[in-house]
């Protein structure tokens, strides 16, 4: 008797861990079902580049900035929840494909190279880029990096910016995968300037008085969504964002981080 319930019992252990193991499967995959039965997807972002998204480490954990409101905004709209999963930018648009995230909100700029892994929507913010240094460098202009190393994001837009630099001025390009190791590698003196975009590096002038730097021409593209390829939350995310144009809410959301209210 004791043999056959020991039996029963070991079925039953073995059942649950399978249900449990099928409950996981959706968020696995980068979505699920959220509180009252809605949708939840699964946010990708590199949550190092304020305002666009960052966490405030003196006040919480919790990741904040420009694309976060939009993705609150848009995912509202749509009748979703959403949450947000926090990896190296160069990773974002691998995890994009293997469905580990459903969309990309990352400061992402909509460029043809990406265009043929992924969907984009809409731009919503169009960026310059900028070359920063320490003061007293005497790196003014796109000449002065000649023989200097420069340092960039990886899988960036600078990063493509630097390589095509390459072919008018002789430098070393090295990458990072977050923003704050670049302007730590700058300080260091191990990188003698860094490209990046411009809003996230006045962030850093404002904090770090030691840095200073100059804009260059206008980044390719502009900032979008990125969304895996033929998927049909494109057509949905283009209406929701046409909408916040249109009201004049994604102009309310950029001006609240840029004007640091």
């Amino acid at each position: 008797m004791k043999k056959k319930w020991f039996s029963l019992a070991a079925v039953f252990v073995l059942l649950a861990g399978f249900l449990a193991a099928c409950g996981t499967s959706d968020s696995a995959n980068g979505s699920g079902e959220g509180e009252e039965g809605k949708k939840k997807l699964i946010m990708g972002t590199s949550a190092d580049y304020p305002p666009f998204e960052y966490i405030d480490t003196a006040k919480s954990d919790e990741i904040i900035g420009v694309d976060i409101d939009i993705a609150k905004a848009v995912t509202e709209k749509l009748g979703y929840e959403f949450e947000v999963r926090d990896m190296d930018f160069g990773g974002l648009i691998q995890a994009l494909q293997s469905g580990q995230v459903d969309f990309v909100l990352s400061a992402m700029s909509a460029t043809e190279d990406r265009k043929k892994n992924v969907d984009f929507s809409e731009i919503y913010y169009t960026s310059k880029h900028m070359i920063v240094s320490k003061k007293g460098s005497d790196i003014t202009s796109l000449e002065d990096l000649e023989g200097k190393t420069v340092g960039v994001q990886l899988g960036s837009i600078q990063e493509t910016k630097a390589k095509d630099l390459t072919e008018e001025v002789d430098m070393k390009v090295e990458n990072r995968n977050r923003i704050p190791e670049l302007i730590q590698e700058i300080k260091a003196g191990r990188f003698d300037a860094a490209i990046i975009e411009d809003t996230v590096a006045q962030g850093f002038f404002e904090k770090d008085k030691e840095l200073e730097g100059f804009t260059v021409e206008d980044a390719d593209g502009g900032y979008a969504i990125a969304l895996p390829k033929d998927s049909e939350l494109t057509e949905e995310f283009n209406k929701a964002l046409q909408e916040m144009i249109d009201n004049g809410e994604l102009d309310e959301i950029i001006t609240k981080w840029f004007s640091g209210e």
